[in-house]
């Protein structure tokens, strides 16, 4: 278990080093828009529908693949670094908070609170040093951009918590059906005027890019974590997501050398430890609550 954990979260933290890369020669609501093509097909004919309604598949694919990842695609086009985007995409664990909190009536959990104060006040520094233009990794727009898309995946979260007993493989490729038409609409308002000078100098680079971004980080990553989710449990295996940005920044670091202030590190610390708190307190408390059920 823990080998497939380490597996599939160094992809997804890598994946930020090759967003950025792809995005350097493909523009980025159009390289989205091909990732959830080729997400979806061939592989929607191959594999069976889930058994949930279609407009929670079109909500998930419209919420991640637009939404999600429109954002962070077009943030890292405009200069928001792997590194700090990882990080920052995490704060998706409270927005999912929130708006189970406001959609299911959800309680929040004081240790949640506290972990989102935390995290807030880290993102709100880096946000500081964004403001200041002391921050070299990223600028105010591109990591407003990175807070939206954390946004939209904690929607996306919502949604398919509505689809409990959806297999996560298939339901990855079925609401990747719905994203690739407004992902080229968009793409064809904004980005026109790039899109066929990207493909006259496309480079084997950028199709490695793509390839990763849809057998590995798409097909795989999420194919085997939800099958880890289902095997283990949420509570088990949702917290391990906290090494992704651990891989990304370290990843980020190696590949395009960003380096954080002594500032922007602190924050980092702050987020994390907020995310932390929040995921590893959830999982103390459910095992408290066990053993007072098995000491009764």
């Amino acid at each position: 278990m823990l080998g497939a954990i380490v597996l599939v979260t160094a992809i997804w933290g890598f994946n930020f080093i090759v967003i950025k890369v792809g995005v350097a020669g493909v523009p980025p609501l159009f390289l989205a828009a091909l990732r959830f093509t080729l997400s979806a097909f061939p592989a929607v004919f191959l594999v069976k529908r889930p058994a949930v309604p279609v407009r929670l598949l079109a909500a998930y694919g419209l919420l991640l693949g637009v939404g999600e990842f429109g954002f962070l695609f077009t943030a890292m086009k405009l200069g928001a670094a792997p590194g700090v985007s990882s990080l920052i995409l995490q704060s998706q664990a409270f927005f999912t908070v929130l708006l189970a909190a406001w959609a299911l009536r959800e309680k929040i959990r004081v240790h949640s609170l506290i972990g989102m104060v935390i995290a807030g006040a880290g993102l709100a520094l880096i946000a500081r040093e964004s403001l200041g233009g002391s921050a070299a990794s990223i600028t105010i727009w591109p990591l407003s951009m990175v807070v939206a898309a954390a946004f939209f995946w904690a929607a996306a979260n919502i949604v398919a918590q509505k689809m409990p007993k959806a297999d996560g493989l298939s339901l990855m490729i079925w609401s990747s059906v719905f994203s690739p038409i407004p992902l080229f609409a968009l793409s064809f308002v904004f980005e026109r005027s790039s899109i066929a000078a990207s493909l006259a100098a496309l480079r084997p680079i950028s199709v490695g890019a793509l390839a990763y971004l849809v057998i590995l980080s798409t097909l795989f990553g999420y194919g085997a974590w939800n099958q880890l989710i289902m095997k283990h449990g949420a509570k088990k295996i949702a917290p391990f997501s906290l090494l992704v940005p651990v891989f990304g920044v370290a990843s980020s670091a190696l590949v395009f050398h960003e380096r954080f202030t002594r500032l922007t590190a602190f924050a980092a610390i702050l987020v994390l430890s907020g995310l932390a708190l929040h995921a590893l307190g959830s999982v103390a408390l459910s095992s408290a609550a066990r053993g007072k059920e098995n000491g009764r």
